[in-house]
């Protein structure tokens, strides 16, 4: 069973920048994509960002342009660089390997960003 743990999130003015660490239990991680969820108060989870394993990259478009995904197999990480960040950004980040009905591993606890306006 893979295990994902999320860090890196804190308390950050608008027009701050902030990166996110997902460490991945087990072999299999670089097999799989890899995505970046977030959690806005009173909303439903959202994917903001995914990798593909070959490295290819796809953004919401909330995010394009001001984050950027990516990943380190050799460590089994995934990374989540965001700059210029709103006000809007704020929750809880998650990642996880995309499937259709949400993520295909069970849920870390996630890290809380918080973006002061």
């Amino acid at each position: 069973q893979v295990q994902l743990v999320e860090s890196g999130g804190g308390l950050v003015q608008a027009g701050g920048s902030l990166r996110l660490s997902c460490a991945a239990s087990g072999s299999i991680f670089s097999t799989f994509p890899m995505g970046w969820y977030r959690t806005a108060p009173g909303k439903q989870r959202e994917l903001v960002a995914r990798i593909f394993s070959g490295g290819s990259t796809n953004y919401a478009d909330s995010v394009k342009g001001r984050f950027t995904i990516s990943r380190d197999n050799s460590k089994n990480t995934v990374y989540l660089q965001m700059s210029s960040l709103k006000f809007d950004d704020t929750g809880v980040y998650y990642c996880n390997s995309p499937v259709s009905y949400g993520g295909r591993w069970p849920w870390g606890q996630g890290t809380q960003v918080t973006v002061s306006s």
